[in-house]
């Protein structure tokens, strides 16, 4: 049901409704920011991103494809211009945008709490935050790689659609980008 919406919401767009791309806006927002989040790892920045592949879908609607999924067009869009940001800056390391006033504490203090006692907790947080970390050190084709496949969870094919590459070449970016991945984590 929401696909048709979508849908409708698209064939509203390409007649020159702009009030209609409010409904993909609000539907997507959360997956796009999220998608560029974990590839740039600065909030403000992922943020700016976002709205960048908001306009630039909603600039070039009438190249969308109607036959192929929305979705897919639209993160490749915002993976597009995460990788060129990423490319474009020097390799700075401020992986975890810090929640202002809270003495060091980053997004992930904002999991709910199920019970873990505040040593655990810690001792996960700051597994947590090596290990993202580690992942925001690898080279951007590895990056941007893992981030679709685990922490956004999108399937082989949704990932050779966005990236525009071969899901062979998926497979094997994945692949080594564990293996990289695996080598710098197997002290923890």
């Amino acid at each position: 049901m929401i696909e048709k919406k979508i849908a409708k919401s698209i064939k509203l767009v390409k007649k020159g409704d702009q009030s209609a791309f409010e409904d993909i806006v609000e539907h997507f927002q959360g997956k796009v920011f999220a998608i560029c989040f974990r590839m740039v790892g600065n909030k403000h920045e992922a943020e700016d991103i976002a709205q960048e592949a908001f306009i630039r879908a909603y600039i070039n609607i009438q190249s969308y494809d109607e036959n192929r999924k929305f979705s897919t067009w639209l993160y490749r869009i915002a993976t597009n211009l995460a990788i060129d940001r990423m490319r474009k800056k020097k390799p700075d390391y401020y992986l975890d945008a810090e929640i202002q006033g809270a003495d060091g504490l980053n997004l992930y203090a904002q999991i709910p709490d199920d019970g873990v006692l505040p040593e655990d907790e810690v001792e996960s947080l700051e597994t947590q935050s090596y290990i993202q970390k580690e992942i925001m050190e690898l080279p951007a084709k590895y990056r941007s790689i893992i981030a679709l496949r685990f922490i956004d969870e999108l399937s082989l094919k949704e990932i050779s659609e966005i990236l525009e590459i071969p899901v062979g070449t998926v497979k094997t970016r994945i692949h080594r980008g564990r293996e990289a991945l695996r080598k710098k984590l197997r002290h923890v």
